[in-house]
């Protein structure tokens, strides 16, 4: 038969759309020609797979070889396409039975000794695989990452050799299969930080209904310590979101993740890029509101970020997502994302104290790096003050430790999802009146607020999520007076 078809995955954002390659022998002068918009390294396949081909042992046929990719509108890009090409020209010359074929899907990067080569993004595209009920073949690189999507047949060989005697029958591949690593990183436990009792019970509040979060008060005072405690009270990720965490990391290019099911922690430095935060590139990439997707980005010393890298975060802060638009293509990443910051009064720190040598110009230059828009984004604002020089001399744990704030974390958060089927932080405007009802007397209260504070409609519909929050930690139906009035206190 001189016409093989063979179905692989391309790579677009976490998605994974199918690409058909078709491979036509036809009369003519020997020549092979790839079509359907491949980039400079999809053109240069063909010199890998003739050597990949040769060196394997197999005839390279000396006919018009003809691949399409299809659909043509698709950009396709790096040496993913290699294996179904080299399989899809065996198959066409009749070196391979094309019946073997069906039921699969291939992807790998040849090497000239025909080795196969690991790539990046395979967890989409066996996840999309799974889906379409096909089994996936691919590297062996490939395949601890590949075997995290537990609805795909997984199957991973180290040459081209060895994917054609698994489809000839004569030499099975082993299927892979993955066994989550529940555990967890040990996390430094919250009563190492001293005293800040609201702090640790924003912090509380924040982790139960996915609240956004923002500590300021001078050097020195835990702000930093406490953020990093974070992870120690979140919930584990379910299998769905662990995936869609997974599956970032796999088309980031760089090492995947140890434990599958805890939530992600980034903290990038202030020097870094709006690029570098919501991603981009001429191949974009993801950035690290996309790292932290399902988990926590910390921004310490906020005002420190160039104000024009702060205001690229207002608009997944609001969506959950961020759009990269570029002249080929536009490229969507998840970035559901809890913003925990950390800020000092004023540019020396010690603002209100003897000390304190900023004029009111400087303190004004440095707090206008965080816009209006941006600070109503941020649910809680607390103020961290020094700790007594008594309670830091007794140096002594005090309150509760990280393992029982956790567990009310969990309960509350499970309430949210039994009964809205998200975090507090995500609920829509008309789920807003629909779980966060309020008696006249907890209106007249939130005019006063509204009055008083100047209260945006978006600060206003925060203000009852957080109390819906602080509700759910003590476990109660409906928002009570003294949740709301909780929930106004931490807005500065």
């Amino acid at each position: 038969m001189s016409l093989a078809i063979i179905y692989t995955r391309a790579k677009s954002g976490i998605k994974a759309p199918l690409v058909t390659v078709e491979v036509h022998l036809s009369n003519g002068l020997p020549s092979l020609s790839i079509v359907g918009l491949p980039e400079a390294a999809v053109k240069e396949s063909k010199d890998r797979v003739r050597s990949a081909l040769l060196n394997s042992h197999f005839d390279f046929p000396a006919r018009r070889i003809t691949i399409n990719l299809a659909p043509a509108d698709l950009p396709k890009e790096g040496g993913r396409f290699d294996l179904p090409i080299a399989l899809g020209i065996l198959a066409a010359s009749g070196q391979l039975p094309t019946d073997a074929l069906q039921g699969h899907e291939f992807i790998g990067e040849l090497a000239l000794s025909g080795e196969l080569r690991p790539i990046d993004g395979i967890l989409p595209s066996a996840l999309a695989c799974g889906k379409s009920q096909r089994n996936i073949i691919l590297p062996q690189g490939n395949a601890t990452e590949a075997a995290l999507a537990s609805n795909t047949a997984v199957y991973a060989a180290k040459h081209l050799l060895g994917v054609c005697a698994h489809l000839n029958g004569s030499e099975r591949l082993p299927q892979h299969s993955h066994d989550h690593n529940k555990d967890t990183t040990a996390s430094a436990d919250i009563n190492d930080v001293i005293g800040q009792h609201q702090a640790k019970r924003a912090l509380e509040i924040a982790a139960a209904g996915a609240h956004n979060l923002l500590f300021s008060g001078p050097p020195g005072t835990g702000k930093t310590m406490l953020a990093s405690r974070l992870s120690g009270i979140l919930p584990p990720l379910d299998e769905q979101a662990a995936l869609e965490v997974a599956a970032v990391y796999s088309v980031s290019n760089g090492p995947p993740r140890k434990h599958f099911f805890e939530r992600p922690f980034r903290s990038p430095h202030h020097t870094a890029s709006s690029v570098s935060l919501v991603g981009g590139g001429s191949h974009p990439r993801p950035g690290e509101v996309s790292m932290a997707h399902h988990g926590v980005l910390f921004l310490d010393e906020l005002p420190e970020f160039s104000r024009k890298v702060l205001e690229v975060l207002r608009e997944p802060l609001e969506s959950g997502s961020i759009l990269i638009a570029r002249a080929q293509a536009s490229v969507e990443y998840p970035a559901k994302f809890m913003l925990i910051a950390a800020m000092n009064p004023c540019p020396c720190g010690y603002l209100g104290e003897a000390r304190c040598r900023c004029a009111p110009d400087q303190v004004n230059r440095y707090r206008d790096k965080i816009s209006g828009p941006l600070l109503d984004r941020i649910d809680l604002q607390v103020h961290v003050p020094r700790v007594p020089h008594r309670e830091l001399t007794a140096n002594k744990p005090q309150g509760e430790g990280s393992t029982i704030i956790r567990q009310r974390v969990i309960t509350a958060r499970a309430r949210q999802q039994e009964r809205q089927g998200c975090a507090n932080a995500h609920l829509t405007r008309k789920q807003i009146d629909q779980f966060c009802p309020l008696n006249e007397e907890q209106l007249a209260m939130m005019n006063t607020a509204i009055e008083n504070l100047g209260l945006s409609a978006r600060g206003f519909h925060r203000v009852l999520k957080v109390a819906r929050t602080i509700a759910d930690i003590d476990a109660q139906d409906e928002i009570k007076n003294q949740h709301l009035s909780e929930a106004l206190a931490y807005r500065l």
